[in-house]
């Protein structure tokens, strides 16, 4: 019971004294535990109800919805994208070590407010999955989709209640961009088979995401090399997330891509050499053919030879 209240008094310690007091009374910022709810609940929605409740409807057609959607998504990316650059990266901030400003400054509530609004899109990115969901698209809504989309929030949050700027926004500039990208793919794929024939660049999109992973996976880990001033704990935090979402995503590609160029090619081996038995079976009782009245041919000029020396 001791032990049990030492964990509840460090628990709030942390919560109430070491995280960063300007976020304490934001919404959704003062315990972990709301947004663990809301990421939980999103996983039970598009694995066990959603496909339940779509067992006996026809899909939804969501055309419409898809387009505007994917078009908020790009919007939303870009403004958070120039947040990012607005807060510093590629104008005062260091790539090497860049600590975080605990001030009351404009730029530095800024960089809060921006983080605040990273982590807010990730709830609105939960769409992407039930979208799949009403249009029975089940397939879509795989390993790496869900786990993705359900662990991001959870993530970003103790980035926002702890290290709101600095070193660990890089994750988000980063992604921002990719999304930018990523929702633009979409939304010309919602406009429909006139413009989807353009789209041959999808796998380069995972690709692109598996570079991003790397890059925030060096940009975390060389903390570890030099004397900076910030968290170590987040080092690994960002660091391990890059790892476990390469290693999904490369899974993804693998699967998705190399694996099905593979059979797809594996396919047009067997469909060859079916074409080319069918054609030898076709042209087998012809040869017989031409080879029997070969023989014959040569057995009446035996026997027409044997008549005539008679």
């Amino acid at each position: 019971m001791e032990a049990l209240s030492r964990l509840v008094e460090g628990y709030h310690d942390l919560m109430d004294n070491k995280s960063d007091q300007r976020v304490k009374d934001w919404f959704l910022m003062s315990s972990p535990f709301p947004t663990l709810a809301i990421c939980l609940t999103y996983v039970f929605i598009v694995k066990v109800l959603g496909p339940k409740l779509m067992e006996n409807r026809k899909p939804f057609e969501l055309k419409t919805v898809l387009i505007y959607y994917n078009l908020f998504q790009v919007i939303f990316s870009c403004w958070l994208f120039n947040e990012s650059i607005v807060s510093g990266w590629f104008t005062t901030y260091s790539f090497r070590c860049q600590p975080v400003d605990y001030s009351n400054s404009p730029a530095a509530i800024r960089t809060v407010h921006g983080c605040w609004w990273y982590y807010f899109s990730k709830f609105t990115e939960f769409f992407d999955t039930i979208f799949f969901v009403m249009r029975k698209k089940f397939d879509h809504v795989s390993k790496l989709h869900v786990i993705h989309h359900g662990i991001m929030p959870m993530s970003v949050w103790f980035g926002v209640k702890f290290t709101p700027g600095g070193h660990s926004t890089f994750f988000g500039m980063l992604n921002t961009f990719v999304h930018i990208i990523m929702y633009s793919y979409y939304l010309l794929a919602a406009l429909g088979p006139k413009v989807q024939r353009y789209l041959w660049w999808k796998k380069y999109l995972t690709a692109l995401q598996m570079v991003q992973f790397v890059m925030v996976f060096l940009h975390a880990f060389q903390l570890l090399f030099i004397d900076c001033d910030y968290p170590r704990a987040f080092v690994w935090w960002i660091g391990m997330h890059a790892v476990l979402f390469y290693y999904l995503f490369s899974d993804f590609y693998k699967q998705a891509y190399l694996k099905k160029a593979k059979k797809d090619k594996a396919k047009v081996k067997a469909e060859t050499e079916k074409v080319k038995m069918e054609t030898k079976e076709r042209m087998l009782p012809l040869l017989n053919g031409f080879g029997n009245g070969s023989a014959l041919g040569d057995v009446r000029q035996r026997m027409a030879g044997a008549v005539a020396s008679q």
